[in-house]
């Protein structure tokens, strides 16, 4: 069978690999969509730290169950449209024995700590995905990115009536703008990019501010009637943003990072204790966010295609990635599809 591989800098090719039957509990996928995430663009570009080269990209991931392997529950047949569910979790270390395995500390996620989905059939545990009978196949590749954004929101405990600033709209920024315009939030965002406004305005935000043309701290006293944000998600991963989420949250507030930094970060801690703040950090994302996710995709309707900024082919998959990095903050979500 056919995979893109990542096989150095800048480099991506279509090779001929292996193809793997499904052994006991496992199910083979037909795959139809794979999302790219900016960790793939990280790979592609020689900056992730997690991947060995050469490898497979992929982990937002849609399609149809293909075959099965001994002891699957029958629910599991032929045919059946399924999202992934791309992470791992030992059942041992802190995190999986407080049930919080979305954070296990022996996570071997898809195409980062093993071989991604960017390939024509994929073997993988069959408690490792999610019937999906209402949403297309294209659709459904959005509810892992998706997901990562409604659990930064689970995070910060949002409520009716909260103030929220969410700093970046890429797409895990646009679902905490979603998960948390869904529960009654007023919500800010942010991005240097001005042509995302109108989109994430249709999709729940109710300000955006351009921080590279309006003075961020300033906005968001003026919006909040000076008293900050009472939950900060910091979506993008740079120390500026990261910096910026502290200054931006209200006395007693939460701040939420799911970006993370690949650079230090140089804190003014008083504001930790002056604020009371709740700092977080958000991980992954848990089945009942996957849930979520996708009964919010249900209601979005023909707005869901507005995030899919452009689709590949699979036979020129190879051109995807650096189509999106020449244009990478226009850009919401880059699919491959089968053909």
């Amino acid at each position: 069978m056919r995979a893109l591989v990542i096989d150095g800098v800048n480099q991506c090719v279509l090779q001929d690999i292996p193809r793997t039957e499904p052994g006991p509990g496992e199910v083979s996928i037909a795959v139809s969509h794979v999302g790219l995430c900016g960790s793939d663009l990280n790979t592609f570009r020689g900056a992730n730290p997690l991947v060995k080269m050469p490898c497979i990209p992929g982990h937002e991931i849609s399609g149809s169950i293909f075959a099965v392997g001994p002891g699957v529950d029958p629910e599991l047949a032929f045919g059946v449209n399924v999202v992934v569910m791309p992470y791992t979790s030992c059942g041992t270390c802190s995190s999986c024995r407080k049930g919080r395995t979305n954070a296990c500390r022996n996570n071997r996620t898809l195409g980062v700590q093993q071989e991604g989905g960017l390939r024509e059939w994929l073997v993988v545990p069959a408690d490792k995905v999610m019937v999906n009978r209402t949403l297309s196949l294209r659709r459904s590749a959005l509810v892992e990115p998706l997901a990562v954004g409604f659990h930064a929101a689970a995070r910060g405990q949002i409520s009716k009536g909260d103030r929220v600033v969410v700093l970046g709209c890429g797409i895990i920024g646009v679902g905490a703008i979603l998960a948390a315009a869904g529960r009654g939030a007023e919500v800010i965002a942010v991005d240097v990019s001005g042509s995302k406004e109108a989109t994430v305005r249709r999709l729940g935000a109710s300000h955006f501010i351009n921080p590279s043309v309006s003075d961020l701290r300033a906005t968001v006293r003026e919006l909040t009637g000076g008293d900050g944000a009472d939950v900060v998600i910091e979506a993008v991963g740079v120390p500026e943003t990261f910096t910026d989420a502290i200054e931006l949250a209200c006395y007693a507030g939460c701040v939420v990072y799911v970006g993370y930094s690949k650079n230090p970060v140089t804190y003014d801690t008083q504001y930790f204790n002056l604020k009371e703040l709740d700092i977080r950090g958000s991980r992954n994302a848990t089945l009942q966010d996957f849930h979520d996710a996708t009964r919010c995709i249900e209601k979005l309707g023909v707005d869901a295609d507005l995030l899919i900024s452009r689709v590949f082919p699979f036979h020129e998959a190879a051109d995807a990635l650096p189509w999106w990095q020449g244009v990478r903050s226009e850009v919401f979500k880059v699919m491959v599809e089968q053909v």
